[in-house]
């Protein structure tokens, strides 16, 4: 059965539009063995069209899109994004070998392991598949434990990051998008190195300094019913509490296995500044890379990118081009060859019965969407 929404976004919360599949096959990385999983998992195959209102994307649509045709411009922005994003993690790996022994070492890396973990998984799985596009569904516990693993990465309270995120999906690479390391208001960043420099600045962080302005304008259509859900709407509420906490756990941590006041300091040091800031630069990453380097198997009609780079570092969210084709699905790596970890979660938490509803696209969905892709570009 099919449904049409009747607002771009009424489809994430529209369950009915999808139909349970008996089985599915899953892929050697997500499940152990050639093992079928059962009803009981509660696998949902979309049958919807997951681009939202393809229409109302397409009216917004720009010379950039569908185009792999790049300015001098766009050649140097993918330059300085992979230094710019490459750099600071060499930086960051030499630091740890340098430090280790006098302020770090294997209890230090267990607390900013767990962390970052934690955290991580509260944006990958918590506030990007479930709350933004409903991908699954869990009990109200579970939503308020990833929502709270969420606020920790400090990236913006719960019910706004999905209305942002949601306001990218519907302008991606317009000038309405927020983060779009190709598009400025006036519908491009210009030519030159200033404007190339300030659309990697834009993608990678600078777009949440003007989150307040321009990125933030026209939120509350995307996120009317994310407001009345009494979970996220406390888990929002609460922000602030969630950020401060989520470097005094690490602190606590720290100061009981060693029981000295360093070993607490340096857990506020790794478990807490230093994995913020590494979670913040690879979701960044996303925002950026994914819309620069990479392969494109599906017309998103934008320039998202599948990259396997950020795709293992940011637990399978760098299949972004895979995301961009299908939203609302939880399954980013739809080959058996790309890992997404965040994918492994949402299936053992299925497992234990503590998600249902799981959407993915079956097998003859993708290769249909594929076909219509290549005989859409063979004919431009």
């Amino acid at each position: 059965m099919t449904t049409h929404a009747s607002s771009p976004f009424d489809a994430l919360a529209n369950s009915g539009s999808a139909t349970v599949s008996d089985t599915i096959k899953p892929s050697p990385i997500s499940t152990a063995g050639a093992v079928s999983v059962n009803r009981t998992i509660d696998v949902v195959a979309l049958n919807t069209d997951d681009n939202y209102d393809i229409d109302a994307v397409a009216a917004d649509d720009h010379a950039v899109h569908g185009s792999d045709r790049l300015s001098k411009s766009d050649r140097k922005l993918r330059i300085i994004n992979l230094l710019a994003v490459l750099i600071p993690f060499a930086g960051f790996a030499g630091a740890m070998l340098l430090s280790w022994g006098y302020g770090f070492n294997w209890t230090q890396f267990g607390i900013f392991a767990g962390m970052i973990l934690f955290t991580s998984f509260g944006i990958t799985v918590g506030f990007h598949r479930l709350c933004t596009h409903k991908a699954f569904r869990t009990p109200a516990a579970i939503r308020y434990t990833f929502a709270v693993a969420g606020s920790m990465a400090v990236q913006g309270p719960v019910i706004r990051w999905c209305g942002e995120h949601r306001k990218h999906h519907h302008h991606s690479d317009t000038e309405l998008d927020p983060h779009s390391p190709h598009m400025g208001e006036n519908g491009s960043w210009g030519e030159g190195f200033k404007a190339t420099m300030y659309g990697a600045y834009h993608a990678q962080f600078g777009w949440l300094l003007a989150a307040r302005s321009r990125a933030g304008r026209g939120l509350g259509k995307y996120t009317k019913d994310l407001r009345q859900d009494p979970v996220l709407v406390a888990a929002n509420r609460q922000f602030l509490f969630w950020v401060a906490m989520g470097l005094v756990i690490p602190a606590i941590l720290g100061g009981v296995l060693t029981m000295t006041f360093m070993g607490a300091l340096m857990g506020f040091l790794w478990g807490g500044l230093v994995r913020i800031l590494l979670v913040h630069h690879v979701t960044w990453s996303v925002n950026s890379v994914c819309h620069l380097w990479g392969m494109k198997p599906f017309d998103s009609h934008d320039e998202s990118r599948n990259n396997p780079i950020v795709g293992i570092l940011a637990f399978g969210e760098g299949w972004h081009n895979n995301h961009h084709a299908f939203p609302t699905s939880a399954r980013h790596g739809l080959r058996w060859w790309e890992l997404d970890l965040s994918y492994v979660l949402i299936r053992a938490l299925a497992l234990v019965g503590l998600a249902k509803d799981i959407k993915v696209p079956d097998k003859e969905r993708i290769e249909r969407k594929l076909s219509v892709d290549r005989d859409r570009r063979k004919a431009s």
